[in-house]
C-alpha cells in the first residue's frame, strides 16, 4: 500500500456514491426494472452496474435479462426513474461537504462523474454541493468515460495540475481504473463493503478525521506537511 501526498496540486472527486448518496436513487430504479423482469436485485446484481456509465449499465442489464437489443429502452427508463428519485432529494454523504470545503481552500478541485450531465447537476444541487465546484465533468462530455482515463485527464488539464501530482476520490473499481490509468493517486471509500480495490488510502467514510487533517495540510511545502497520509485499515 502507498499513501496520499500532502503536496498534491489538485483533488478530483467522483460523485455518485462518494459525495452524494445517489446510489440509493439508482438502486431504487434498478430494483424496479429488475422486478419488472421478474428478477431480484441484490449485491451481485448491483456489482453489474456500479460505477458504469448509463449506457454501459443499460447494456449490462439488457444482457442480464436476455434482451441485448433493449439497452436504449432500459437506459431511458433508468434516467426517468433516477430523475424522479433525485427530485425527491439526495443528501451529501457523511464528511463530504467538510472534506470538499477543506480541499477547496488549499488546492483546485473538480468533479469527474460517470453520470450524464443532467443527473450529475441534479445530484450536486440536491446535496448542496454545486456551489463548491467551478469545474465538473460528466460522462457525456468526453470521448471515453470511465474506466478510460479521459474524465480524470480532462479534469486535471482544466485545473492546471499534473495527474501524477493529483488525488482522486473514488468508490468503485470502474472509477479507480480510470484514475489509475490517468496517473492519479487514489483514495477509496467503497460503495460495496468487502470490495478488494486498488488504493493509496482506504477508509469507510469521508468523515474520517485523518482525511480532514490531510485536506487542511494540502498545498503546504514545509517538512511536516509533506508527510504523506498513511493508509488506513478499513
Amino acid at each position: 500500500m502507498r499513501s496520499l501526498p500532502t503536496d498534491a496540486e489538485a483533488v478530483v472527486f467522483d460523485c455518485d456514491g462518494l459525495l452524494v448518496n445517489t446510489e440509493d436513487c439508482w438502486t431504487v430504479a434498478e430494483t424496479a426494472i429488475f422486478a419488472g423482469h421478474g428478477l431480484p436485485f441484490g449485491p451481485v446484481q448491483k456489482a453489474l452496474v456500479l460505477g458504469r456509465t448509463l449506457e454501459a449499465a443499460g447494456q449490462a442489464m439488457a444482457d442480464h435479462f436476455g434482451r441485448p437489443g433493449a439497452a436504449a429502452e432500459i437506459c431511458a427508463e433508468l434516467v426517468e426513474r433516477v430523475r424522479g428519485e433525485l427530485a425527491r432529494g439526495a443528501t451529501a454523504l457523511p464528511g463530504a461537504v467538510e472534506l470538499v470545503r477543506a480541499c477547496r481552500t488549499r488546492v483546485p478541485i473538480a468533479v469527474a462523474s460517470n453520470s450524464p450531465r443532467e443527473l450529475l447537476d441534479l445530484a450536486l444541487e440536491s446535496a448542496g454541493l454545486m456551489d463548491c465546484f467551478t469545474h465538473t465533468f460528466a460522462a457525456d462530455e468526453v470521448r471515453s468515460p470511465k474506466p478510460a482515463p479521459d474524465l480524470y485527464l480532462t479534469a486535471c488539464a482544466a485545473l492546471g495540475a499534473a495527474p501524477n501530482r493529483s488525488v482522486a476520490f473514488e468508490d468503485s473499481a470502474t472509477g479507480i481504473t480510470s484514475a489509475r490509468t490517468a496517473g492519479l493517486h487514489v483514495a477509496v471509500v467503497p460503495s460495496l463493503p468487502g470490495s478488494d480495490l486498488d488504493h493509496d488510502w482506504l477508509g469507510t467514510s469521508l468523515a474520517d478525521p485523518q482525511l480532514l487533517g490531510w485536506a487542511r495540510g494540502l498545498g503546504r511545502r514545509d517538512s511536516l506537511a509533506r508527510r504523506p497520509l498513511a493508509p488506513r485499515l478499513a
